[in-house]
């Protein structure tokens, strides 16, 4: 059973991830959210907390930045493009209940002050900016810190803003960079 309200972007999500967990679900119908659905996500996030789980792409990613803009303490959880995608069509309806269960597992709050733990020369540092396999390594720290994939940019406002410790980091760093070597 999961307290807080998972919101998702349409029907089948939502049919998804009640396959996954025990949970409360809103459906935003796509990014023209209604404001009576505007208004329910925003009673759900006071009442109980909310976790944004929108699919990995472009629409997704708008959806999250928006309820994100109206609930700025909401968690956010992530599946990789990977795990959401089946016959070419991307979206959490796609993923397996463990992958819906592992990334709700995963969801994060932005911390309430921006941190500066990391920064620019840390992500060149780790080729995460600036090496031939910088989307790569994004993508598989991303789906181990549960933070998602993101370019360079939001990459680093992802690892300040979510609150991972340099040693999360590491850990995440040490297990992805043998996966990534050993896949070769």
């Amino acid at each position: 059973m999961i307290k807080e309200v998972i919101v998702v972007e349409g029907r089948d999500d939502e049919s998804a991830v009640r396959r996954a967990v025990d949970a409360a679900t809103i459906a935003t119908h796509g990014y023209g959210i209604r404001k009576s659905t505007i208004e329910l996500i925003r009673k759900a996030y006071e009442e109980k907390g909310i976790i944004v789980f929108t699919d990995p792409d472009f629409a997704g990613e708008q959806i999250r930045k928006r309820i994100s803009g109206i609930c700025p303490e909401a968690k956010h959880a992530y599946l990789t493009r990977r795990e959401a995608e089946k016959d070419g069509d991307i979206g959490i309806e796609n993923a397996s209940p463990e992958d819906i269960r592992a990334a709700l597992e995963k969801a994060r709050c932005t911390a309430e002050e921006a941190r500066r733990e990391f920064t620019a020369d840390d992500m060149q540092e780790y080729g995460l900016t600036g090496h031939p396999c910088a989307s790569e390594r994004r993508a598989a720290m991303g789906a181990a810190l549960g933070i998602g994939y993101a370019n360079g940019k939001t990459f680093l406002a992802r690892l300040n803003h979510y609150g991972i410790t340099r040693e999360e980091f590491e850990t995440a760093w040490t297990s992805c960079i043998h996966r990534l070597r050993s896949d070769r």
